[in-house]
């Protein structure tokens, strides 16, 4: 299994360089968020949490964390402005990390462009991690965690969606679960929620944003960024600063895990072994017991 993986990386870490130049360590944790950018999607949680992960390694010294590569890979809708400075985020932190030698290679971070089904199917059999983080009672259902798990990858994620189904199937002990319910979202919304006091009183939270906001990220783009921050410390519409501690705090899990191979790839071919719900042929099954009740034509395996 785990050369299979690794095989599967070595093939992504080829694409990546042909496409963006970008060297990368298939020994990493390759952490992966593919999807359409948008807001309720959180690209830019994961963002902050890979900020934070790598002022922790420059200044603190703090060299206690695996490896990752984090990948991301989507596309924004023409009109969508947000989404659009979210795509232009990512490339500007990773021009910066990925350019300092001072943290040792231990984070790259790459945009994946032009996202489409063709692109696609060499990024889901590489990943050991799948970011699936959107704001609880956001997201419809999805199918890209499915297909990451299919392919080995763990998950870390909100009870959101098919997360929910997911999780129920591989067991809790192999997901990596975060942030707020549903039901805690409409709530802390309900009772007045506030960014900015948490901004205020939370030093690595604010210290992410800052970075954000420095000459290194926001003054040489002509200070693009300042929209998508002040929308971050005034509403916060899709609570990533609710969920920024609980985030982090699974995210260093992850690394404690991966650190130990065979814990890792255990979670992981069970996450394969525990999926078949999600195939297409149980759909398929289903939809036509229940509702088509088509004839069901046997074949035979000897081909008469």
């Amino acid at each position: 299994f785990k050369k299979i993986k690794t095989n599967n990386k070595r093939r992504l870490c080829e694409i990546i360089r042909q496409r963006t130049n970008i060297l990368i360590d298939p020994d990493s944790l390759f952490t992966i968020q593919a999807k359409r950018i948008h807001e309720y999607k959180r690209q830019h949680l994961n963002v902050l949490h890979i900020i934070h992960r790598y002022l922790d390694i420059k200044y603190n010294r703090n060299y206690n964390y695996v490896p990752r590569t984090f990948i991301f890979a989507g596309k924004a809708a023409p009109g969508y402005f947000m989404a659009k400075l979210i795509i232009k985020l990512i490339n500007s932190v990773a021009e910066v990390i990925n350019n300092d030698v001072s943290i040792k290679g231990l984070i790259k971070v790459v945009f994946i462009p032009d996202f489409n089904v063709k692109n696609a199917q060499p990024i889901y059999p590489a990943a050991d991690l799948s970011e699936q983080i959107s704001t609880a009672g956001k997201e419809a259902s999805g199918t890209g965690n499915m297909k990451f798990a299919f392919n080995g990858a763990l998950t870390i994620g909100t009870l959101d969606g098919a997360n929910v189904e997911i999780r129920d199937e591989v067991g809790a002990e192999n997901f990596f679960l975060f942030g707020l319910t549903a039901e805690e979202v409409l709530r802390w919304k309900r009772e007045g929620y506030n960014p900015r006091e948490i901004f205020n009183n939370n030093p690595a939270l604010r210290a992410t944003i800052d970075f954000i906001m420095s000459y290194e990220i926001n003054g040489r783009n002509g200070n693009v960024f300042t929209p998508l921050v002040n929308s971050l410390i005034n509403r916060d519409e899709f609570m990533l600063f609710a969920d920024f501690d609980s985030y982090v705090r699974t995210e260093r899990e992850v690394d404690e895990v991966f650190k130990r191979a065979a814990v890792w790839y255990k979670k992981a071919i069970l996450n394969v072994a525990r999926v078949g719900r999600f195939s297409s042929d149980r759909a398929i099954l289903e939809y036509n017991k229940d509702v088509w009740r088509a004839p069901v034509i046997e074949v035979s395996s000897t081909g008469d």
